[in-house]
């Protein structure tokens, strides 16, 4: 009778001996890859060779073109391959060896576009622009449009003289790839239909690190999600549109969770008239301007759990004069403030912890180290229905200021710790000036729109 052991030793020996077929057949193969085993086009076998000197764009087109008809994948070996002015084809599935597979791109025009394609997966593949001049025609080394399926995975993008992911009505995924030296944004999405951008690391790149936006206002439902985004500049200037991390333009429906970023010449993440919007569990360092920002015509906004450590502002909520309105300040540590900016600042100045106009709550956060304002509540008559319960605040210039100019709306500010304020713990504002002596001295504030109760100040 087969025992169990008998069984185990004769299962054993196949799998040995297959093993041992399958690397004499693997041997017996055209090039190094396994990837043909499973259906892969090798790219070597219909003439494109890594390392060749000459230009390999005819080749490596007719290559994609073939793969598109037979609907099947492209493995390309290790080397350099030197390519441009690709329109890639309906369905390209292109791998190679991540790191050591690099496509350079040649000059002239662009590297890589796509226009209506069905299916686009790009992996393990190194994408070098050299710095080189980009057609006016094209908007990144990689320009992808109308994408019904898109997944670049485990890539490297460098040395683009526009942004390096330019995706337009894209949907799919960008995902554990290395995005850097853009001579504008590292990643450009426009009008998407669900996209996710997560596990990326972004860096070095001249005026964005990732951008999500669209032309009209709209549901866009992009998710960006543990990236890495640093060292991004503002080279074409501005006092905002450029220089920041991570930023949702008309895009409802976002997520932004879980990224660290840092050394943004603006804003860590910065969302403008983007309604919907989720900000949560995010670490920005050493922002030149403001750490978080959910401003103008937005509805919705929930931004919570965030650590925000080196900014001019911490997080700013505001724009009720142009219908910001209806967010959740919750659970944030912001601190290590200070009042120079990218450029000279407005009244009432620079080194505010937090900020908020209408129809939102402020609560359980903690700020430290704010030189301005710990809150600033409201601004002029553009304040409604703001709530600033149960935070502390630490170390500040003034703890909170809120608005007293005719027109202002409901505020409540109850249950706050405020430790520190060297100009007083509560004061009453008209725009940038004082116009109350300290506030949590008394419950009655001497203003209908203001309820001023149970705060612990020393």
């Amino acid at each position: 009778m087969l025992n169990r052991r008998t069984l185990l030793a004769q299962t054993a020996g196949f799998a040995v001996a297959g093993l041992c077929l399958g690397k004499a057949a693997a041997k017996s193969l055209p090039g190094i890859e396994m990837a043909a085993m499973r259906g892969s086009i090798n790219a070597t076998e219909i003439g494109v060779q890594p390392g060749a000197l000459d230009d390999q764009s005819k080749a490596f087109a007719k290559m994609l073109a073939e793969a598109s008809d037979r609907d099947q994948p492209v493995f390309l070996p290790p080397g350099t391959y030197l390519v441009s002015n690709l329109k890639l084809p309906a369905r390209v599935r292109l791998s190679g060896v991540p790191g050591a597979t690099r496509i350079v791109y040649g000059g002239n025009g662009h590297l890589m576009m796509a226009e209506q394609a069905e299916h686009i997966e790009l992996t393990g593949l190194v994408f070098d622009g050299s710095n080189q001049w980009l057609a006016d025609y094209t908007q990144g080394l990689l320009d992808l449009r109308r994408v019904a399926h898109l997944v670049i995975d485990n890539c490297q993008v460098t040395g683009s003289g526009k942004n390096g992911l330019a995706l337009e009505h894209a949907v799919g995924r960008v995902g554990r790839s290395d995005i850097s030296g853009a001579a504008d944004a590292g990643i450009y999405s426009v009008e998407a239909g669900g996209l996710e951008i997560s596990g990326n690391t972004v860096s070095d790149c001249a005026n964005g690190g990732i951008l999500v936006h669209r032309w009209q206002a709209a549901e866009d439902g992009t998710i960006v999600s543990g990236n890495r985004v640093q060292r991004i500049g503002a080279r074409s200037g501005g006092t905002g549109q450029n220089g920041n991390g991570i930023n949702a333009f008309r895009a409802g429906n976002v997520i932004i969770s879980g990224n660290v970023v840092s050394d943004c010449a603006f804003t860590a993440i910065r969302a403008n008239s983007a309604s919907n919007l989720q900000i949560t569990g995010n670490t920005c360092s050493r922002s030149g301007e403001t750490g978080i920002y959910s401003e103008f015509s937005f509805e919705g906004a929930i931004l919570s759990n965030n650590l925000v450590d080196g900014a001019a502002n911490g997080i700013s909520i505001v724009n009720f004069n142009e219908g910001g309105r209806m967010a959740v300040c919750s659970n944030n540590i912001v601190r290590n403030l200070t009042t120079v900016g990218p450029y000279t600042a407005d009244p009432p100045g620079l080194g505010v912890g937090i900020s908020a106009e209408a129809d939102t709550t402020v609560s359980g956060n903690v700020v430290e180290n704010a030189p301005l304002y710990g809150m600033q509540l409201g601004w002029g008559p553009y304040l409604r229905n703001v709530v600033a319960t149960g935070n502390i605040i630490r170390k500040a210039g003034t703890g909170i200021v809120v608005s007293v100019v005719e027109g202002s709306g409901t505020a409540v500010i109850c249950d706050n710790v405020i430790d520190g304020a060297r100009n007083g713990a509560i004061v009453g504002q008209r725009w940038a000036d004082t116009a109350t002596g300290d506030l949590s001295q008394s419950t009655d504030t001497g203003y209908a729109h203001l309820t001023v109760e149970r705060n612990k100040v020393s």
